[in-house]
């Protein structure tokens, strides 16, 4: 399934599907876009007054399925990630895949959304920066080129270089092909024995997250083994991990992972600059082809799935 790019004029919707942004960075990406010839459409009454989400259940679910089935919209952007995303899976497995799929765009808590819209609708997906990064003007010259490059059809294919391999089939010559999948490991592990959980099968799948201590990490890992999530995937690839504590850091990097990688027989590699890194958020196009190269230089292509006319 391929994705028509935005074009000049082309009306944005806007979602927060889980929890609010700051109303400054929402109106300072409103006009940026205004100012890339885009019309962003955010609803009226997105944001309430909650401890934990931009608004009710009820209100977030209707928001989300008005920007999904809108037939004048090209681009659903999430503002923000937070934690709601899940509550909303009851009322989202009801609804009838439309008739066109289109662009969307957001990470962390959206990860939910993203394993609905692959493997229930079959849609490519962009895992890749929230709307309040952009009105923060967070983004480098890099990620804005990036993304905006595969948003209005120029940039087909991203290549992501400077892999580390971590065990021995990582290190061996070849190639691995398959669809990538996958987003945030605490939130991954959340939709585990639901409806909206991730599988696997013949994948290429993409983990990364933030504030997490070494040996949660590990737990939410042997979690997945023993549930057979790495049973059909093809390969594993780590993104980046934010994690403030340097004793936390190297208990990850030196410890937890190294051990989760020799467990394995598929290839484990890391350092994809995608994720909660506040320095470097890359996008990475889900459920499109993508050919992982091993051995002595491994990189990614992704394609963008995001083709013009």
């Amino acid at each position: 399934m391929l994705l028509e790019p935005v074009r000049q004029g082309d009306i944005v919707d806007v979602v927060a599907p889980a929890s609010r942004c700051a109303s400054s960075d929402l109106q300072s990406a409103v006009r940026i876009l205004k100012n890339m010839g885009l019309r962003p459409r955010v609803p009226k009454n997105m944001f309430a007054k909650s401890l934990l989400f931009s608004n009710s259940d009820e209100v977030r679910l209707a928001q989300l399925r008005e920007a999904v089935y809108a037939s004048d919209s090209s681009m659903i952007w999430c503002a923000r990630g937070g934690y709601g995303a899940l509550r909303l899976m009851p009322g989202l497995e009801r609804w009838r895949r439309p008739s066109r799929a289109k662009i969307f765009l957001g990470y962390s808590d959206i990860t939910t959304l993203h394993a609905f819209f692959n493997q229930k609708w079959g849609w490519p997906t962009l895992h890749g920066p929230l709307l309040d990064r952009l009105g923060r003007q967070a983004m480098s010259a890099g990620e804005h080129r990036q993304l905006f490059g595969m948003l209005f059809g120029e940039v087909a294919v991203t290549e992501f270089s400077e892999l580390e391999p971590m065990n021995a089939a990582a290190k061996k010559s070849g190639s691995v092909r398959g669809p990538v999948v996958g987003g945030n490991l605490t939130v991954l592990q959340s939709g585990l024995g639901t409806k909206s959980s991730l599988r696997a099968g013949k994948h290429i799948l993409f983990l990364e997250d933030t504030g997490e201590r070494p040996h949660r990490v590990d737990r939410m890992l042997s979690q997945f083994a023993q549930s057979g999530l790495f049973k059909s995937a093809r390969a594993v690839v780590f993104g980046h991990f934010q994690l403030a504590d340097a004793k936390d850091r190297r208990g990850l990097w030196n410890d937890v992972m190294p051990r989760f990688a020799a467990s394995m027989k598929i290839p484990v590699l890391r350092g994809l600059p995608v994720g909660h890194d506040p320095k470097r958020q890359y996008t990475m196009p889900f459920n499109t082809p993508a050919v992982l190269s091993l051995g002595r230089a491994p990189h990614l292509l992704v394609k963008s799935g995001i083709v013009s006319a």
